[in-house]
């Protein structure tokens, strides 16, 4: 197979060491060029945030303490609205969800649950005291670089004797809020959305819950619920999930809480131009601080930025920076996942063809697919890698120039390379 030109020259990033030439490679389509504008990257167009509807009736609930040890008060009684409405600021490079979640696997091909095209990594969770209405979470929405809100129904229940803090939401829609290894499990969200429960591995221990089986949840009703499976939620305090018709019926607090996104903004001036829109009473967490990381699940990573790392040691002298520039150009880390106008797919954008050839089976589940970052990620390092990427120099250029045939694609993503190497080494 012939090795990358060595005519092309140019600026270079990330990691630069002598790492070996790949042994055997797989025959390399060669990539079709994917049309991007050099101004806007790989970027498509992206879906406003959206609250979801108000639900009908509420109960007071007390504050309580879940079995992941979160605190929080859900009543009935509305807030005054104070007028501050914050804007936080917008530091570049893009995140890479360094300790969000998220996963655009593209699954659930029928039936009720739709299949899932992007990914939507919580930065902050705002609990309120009561319903928040729909004009705050407007104003949330609004905010400078906040790319997506959505907001759910909760409140406190009893399963098996304990307290245990609830959200009810649209499984089509939630599920891209929740940590990789947790939306990956589609039969988790067809069981949602069959009206049957699904909690954290924390709760389905101490609770001593059996998949498959019928408990009563006690709220303003008690119907009999099936559990549907378990799996980390990444929302500290919060342990359970119940679909919005069986939330309806037992009565939990329309619009409770609200989850943000907000990408290449600092956390914590997120947390405060929210906490300004809410108002006193309102409980603002950054669920970027480092006690409240949460695995995926099954010991795998829970994060982008993780991802990142772990399929950069699959070729020895390649960077991760350059992973993380490349899904930053290509998808924004996932949120934009779907196909592009040439029909390139998934968080790395690979072309079907080229995925044939390089496609890895990353999480061990059978099958390499192309809108899963835990295969797609380390899909693109194993054909950057087969281009020479981990020689560094030259071969690195020129692999990233395979990747998309453009010259302002490669300066872009080598120029990225060094500012999260600048940022987060």
């Amino acid at each position: 197979m012939a090795s990358p030109s060595a005519s092309r020259t140019g600026p270079v990033a990330g990691a630069s060491g002598d790492g070996e030439a790949p042994g055997a490679r797989p025959p390399r389509p060669r990539p079709e060029k994917k049309r991007r504008d050099p101004r806007g990257g790989g970027a498509r167009p992206r879906r406003g945030g959206r609250a979801l509807p108000f639900l009908i009736g509420g109960i007071a609930v007390l504050t309580v303490a879940s079995t992941s040890g979160g605190v929080y008060a859900a009543l009935t009684s509305d807030k005054a609205d104070p007028a501050a409405s914050g804007t936080p600021n917008e530091p570049p490079p893009s995140a890479p969800a360094a300790t969000g979640a998220g996963d655009p696997v593209n699954v659930a091909t029928g039936g009720r649950v739709a299949p899932l095209q992007r990914v939507v990594p919580p930065d902050v969770l705002a609990v309120g005291g009561s319903s928040i209405s729909a004009a705050k979470i407007r104003r949330i929405a609004k905010l400078s670089r906040v790319k997506d809100v959505t907001a759910v129904a909760g409140g406190a229940v009893q399963l098996q004797g304990r307290q245990v803090n609830v959200f009810a939401v649209d499984p089509s829609s939630f599920r891209s809020w929740t940590p990789p290894g947790t939306a990956k499990k589609t039969e988790l969200w067809e069981g949602l959305a069959a009206n049957r429960f699904v909690v954290s591995p924390a709760a389905a221990e101490q609770l001593q819950l059996t998949r498959g089986y019928q408990y009563p949840v006690v709220g303003r009703t008690m119907p009999k619920l099936t559990m549907g499976g378990s799996g980390p939620l990444g929302l500290p305090g919060i342990d359970m999930l119940v679909s919005k018709d069986s939330g309806d019926e037992m009565g939990l607090v329309p619009n409770v809480a609200v989850l943000v996104n907000a990408p290449g903004v600092s956390p914590g001036k997120v947390v405060k131009a929210v906490g300004k829109v809410l108002g006193p009473g309102t409980n603002v967490l950054n669920l970027h601080e480092r006690k409240y990381e949460s695995s995926g699940g099954g010991g795998r990573s829970a994060s982008y930025l993780d991802l990142y790392k772990k399929a950069a040691t699959t070729c020895p002298g390649l960077s991760w920076t350059v992973l993380a520039a490349i899904g930053q150009v290509e998808s924004d880390h996932g949120r934009n996942a779907g196909r592009s106008s040439a029909g390139a797919l998934g968080p790395m954008q690979f072309m079907p063809a080229t995925w044939k050839a390089y496609g890895v089976d990353g999480d061990g589940d059978g099958k390499a697919d192309i809108m899963n970052p835990f295969d797609a990620i380390p899909g693109a390092a194993k054909y950057l890698c087969a281009n020479g990427a981990g020689r560094g120099g030259k071969q690195l250029y020129n692999a990233v120039w395979h990747y998309n045939h453009a010259d302002w694609y490669v300066q872009k993503v080598l120029n990225l390379a060094k500012s999260y190497a600048a940022r987060y080494e």
